[in-house]
């Protein structure tokens, strides 16, 4: 009665986590600099500085998306049904990018 299982011993490599996260930030970044450079003229009561915010907040909330995505891999490894871990990622990405938009550009362009 010494059996153990398998799955247990697992180890989680630190690289399997990094990727979604960075990838899910550079996607975001990427949608967030659509909005942030191609405005001509910004408004003045903006600031100097309006940028910052967005380029900050936006990658983050991506970031934690692509979070969610490594974490729902590890339990779709460990028996979480695949496809329903991938379409729950893909949703939760999609409503934490549009609230980082939301809450970067809140005050200049989303008004």
């Amino acid at each position: 009665m010494t059996q153990q299982n398998r799955l247990q011993n697992q180890p989680i490599h630190p690289a399997t986590f990094v990727k979604p996260v960075l990838v899910g930030a550079g996607i975001a970044l990427l949608v967030i600099s659509f909005f942030v450079f191609g405005l001509d003229k910004p408004h003045p009561e903006w600031g100097k500085f309006w940028m910052i915010r967005p380029l900050i907040i936006t990658p983050l909330a991506g970031a934690t998306g692509g979070a969610f995505y490594a974490f729902m891999n590890y339990q779709s490894s460990r028996g979480f049904n695949r496809t329903l871990a991938i379409l729950l990622s893909i949703v939760v990405y999609l409503i934490g990018l549009w609230l980082g938009v939301v809450l970067g550009l809140d005050g200049t362009m989303w008004d």
